[in-house]
């Protein structure tokens, strides 16, 4: 594999951050208060990674209407009960980011998230510093598909100069390697976050640990 790449998108759910406990107590504390039945944990990690809205549609069969309600109450527990303060960083991963970053190639946050819970996240762990971009789901969730954050996301490295001639993308979810797709740019599959098996196809390559993330991302 050429490791000549010119900018790096990063995924945060499941790729940089094990951010699925704040998730699913949300998620079960809305589905509570608007009393509706509470999935199991494994069905309300399948949430974790797809815009939330598809989610709450293709996953609850809720109605658009159902959907906006049900996302103001699960943000507004997410946030003010700090749930993104909570969430891990996978092993290796704060490494990983401190070591591209040093390397000079432009990095780039892509997630279906909104920016601002995003960004408390890497604040808390202290990894905001390692990102020339930080592309999320817009508030409103009209940007929240990844290939519109993928699109997003060029577009800012672009605006600060960056060279996007030839990218590349990390992720864990199918939803990750078929939004890069759309713009032809290839995705890198780690596998230890919330993606199910065969997931991974359509992927440049996989990876099981975030030490075996550099030599395929490093010039070479």
């Amino acid at each position: 594999m050429a490791n000549n790449w010119t900018c790096i998108l990063i995924d945060l759910d499941g790729t940089i951050a094990d951010s699925a406990p704040g998730i699913t107590t949300s998620l079960a504390f809305m589905f509570e208060e608007l009393g509706y039945p509470v999935p199991s944990q494994e069905e309300l990690v399948a949430y974790v990674g797809p815009p939330m809205l598809d989610s709450f549609r293709d996953r609850a069969g809720f109605t658009s209407v159902e959907s906006a309600q049900a996302l103001s109450v699960y943000r507004r527990h997410y946030i003010d009960g700090n749930n993104a303060h909570g969430s891990d960083i996978f092993p290796g991963m704060a490494e990983v980011l401190k070591t591209l970053h040093a390397s000079g190639i432009p990095l780039s946050l892509a997630t279906s998230k909104p920016e601002f819970p995003a960004s408390v996240i890497l604040d808390h762990a202290n990894l905001t510093q390692y990102f020339r971009v930080m592309a999320g789901a817009s508030i409103d969730e009209i940007r929240s598909a990844k290939k519109d954050i993928v699109a997003e996301a060029l577009t800012r490295l672009t605006m600060i100069g960056a060279d996007v001639s030839n990218p590349v993308m990390i992720g864990d979810r199918d939803y990750d390697i078929e939004g890069a797709a759309e713009h032809g740019v290839p995705t890198i599959y780690v596998d230890w976050g919330y993606g199910n098996p065969g997931e991974s196809e359509g992927s440049l390559a996989v990876v099981s640990t975030a030490e075996e993330l550099l030599p395929l991302l490093l010039p070479g």
